[in-house]
């Protein structure tokens, strides 16, 4: 497999489907039965899924960021001062800002 086709296989890879992967690998791993070019071969593995699983959270933090702004683009903050989970819905009898 060519570093392409595997770069394309991992992309490809839904995040529940990576994460799995990675957990089998760190089993594997914690175990210590392996060989050291197979623990390394899974390890280098290993850091390129949770590396893919990073970058997949962040793409959905920022979806998520984009679903709680407000009319004027700003994020709609709770008690505590952080984003809010859940999209904006305006009280209907308020008066527009």
């Amino acid at each position: 497999m060519t570093k392409k086709e595997a770069k394309d296989t991992q992309d490809s890879l839904r995040f529940e489907d990576a994460l799995k992967r990675l957990e089998e690998i760190v089993a594997r791993l914690e175990k210590g039965e392996l060989a050291l070019e197979e623990s390394l071969t899974l390890y280098e593995e290993g850091i390129k899924l949770s590396r893919l699983c990073h970058a997949k959270l962040e793409e959905a933090e920022s979806r998520i960021e984009l679903l709680v702004k407000d009319a004027k683009g700003g994020l709609v903050a709770d008690e505590q001062g952080e984003p809010k989970s859940r999209p904006f819905r305006p009280d209907p009898g308020a008066a527009e800002p």
